[in-house]
């Protein structure tokens, strides 16, 4: 089940996230050559997704199907007192199921209802930090699926599973909430630091969304619509509580990505970012890194000689250390700079000649393979 989680997650937002960063590079995303390092991932995305599980199947049906009876603390045991061949002994485990589930299903509606109508402000939590209110709130979420699985599953039986839409809403609760913890935990594990924060923030907060989301589709949606929009008052009686990302909180990300430092270096674990030929990957770490250096001779350079942009950066080198403005090293770093925003912005380029004969000696293959 958690490999069912991880997977269709990582697969769905890497697409995501290969669409977004073609829509940033543009013609640099689009035109193939050895320096396009997104073309390929963005034409393989697909396969992600579809291979090992399709991700429809994998949201609709594994995810929370394999869990609603794994994950339970008595459904499994009701089901296999069932299959006990000693009657007896079958009838006690039963009854002791039965009665721990129906203390089970009470104790998370009681739950449920007290979390929705305190804000879950006075749930118990690990914590003391910012992220002690992001604790209370996956115990509200996590009284709030139970209860819905035990309601879902009482009203439809085995019928549920193929109820796809009911059952993918569910699981994308139980998503949501393995995420958030997920993110806590390595937040917890790297020693709670500060610098990371807006991240956690961010994907807290976001979890927390598509969680609400997800339980207000379902309710919108139950089977019996007038159970669901008395669940819907009992667990959210102010309201849907959670809300997108905001835009300050955006910027902040943002920011921290734009910035060297832990945030930034939490992101990138694991890439190689060597620069050398080969890897364009590391060559645009590297243009980054000449960047943040030539600012500070760009901004000594424009106070002194006007307002200019930040193109043909050694054109103005050239100018500054003629007008003494800078010496040779900061020249240097400008020059270095301007190299390093070309590589990054211009698309591969082919001799023409070079690619008509490419293509002939193609052709000339493709004729002697079929012959």
């Amino acid at each position: 089940m958690v490999s069912a989680i991880v997977k269709y997650h990582l697969t769905d937002r890497s697409q995501r996230s290969l669409i977004d960063a073609m829509d940033i590079h543009g013609g640099k995303g689009i035109c193939m050559g050895p320096n396009n390092y997104l073309a390929r991932g963005y034409q393989g995305a697909p396969i992600a997704i579809t291979v090992e599980g399709a991700n429809i199947l994998t949201r609709s049906m594994i995810i929370y199907g394999q869990g609603a009876i794994r994950c339970h603390p008595f459904v499994l045991a009701e089901m296999l007192s069932v299959q006990e061949p000693d009657n007896r002994k079958a009838l006690a485990q039963f009854d002791q199921a039965v009665f721990g589930h129906l203390g089970f299903a009470l104790s998370n509606l009681a739950r449920s209802i007290w979390f929705g109508f305190t804000g879950a402000r006075f749930g118990q939590t690990p914590v003391r930090d910012d992220t002690a209110r992001y604790y209370r709130q996956m115990n509200r979420l996590s009284a709030n699926l139970s209860l819905l699985s035990d309601v879902a599953m009482a009203i439809l039986g085995g019928e549920l599973k193929r109820r796809e839409r009911l059952s993918a809403r569910l699981g994308d609760v139980l998503s949501q909430l393995y995420l958030m913890s997920a993110t806590l935990k390595r937040f917890n594990d790297e020693g709670r630091p500060a610098a990371v924060l807006p991240l956690v923030h961010w994907a807290c907060q976001d979890s927390l969304y598509r969680a609400q989301v997800a339980l207000v589709e379902l309710l919108d949606n139950f089977p019996v619509p007038a159970l669901g929009k008395t669940l819907k008052v009992l667990l959210m009686p102010w309201g849907a509580p959670f809300k997108r990302p905001s835009d300050k909180l955006d910027h902040r990300v943002a920011r921290a990505l734009q910035t060297p430092g832990p945030a930034r270096d939490a992101i990138g674990n694991g890439l190689y970012l060597t620069a050398e030929d080969g890897n364009p990957l590391g060559m645009l770490e590297q243009a980054f890194a000449d960047i943040l250096a030539a600012e500070p001779v760009f901004d000594k350079v424009t106070q002194t000689l006007g307002r200019r942009t930040f193109t043909n950066l050694d054109r103005l080198a050239q100018e500054a250390l003629s007008a003494g403005v800078i010496d040779k090293n900061e020249a240097t770093l400008l020059e270095r700079a301007e190299t390093s925003r070309l590589r990054t912005i211009n698309v591969d380029d082919f001799d023409p000649q070079e690619l008509v004969a490419n293509k002939a000696l193609f052709n000339d293959a493709m004729l002697n393979k079929n012959t």
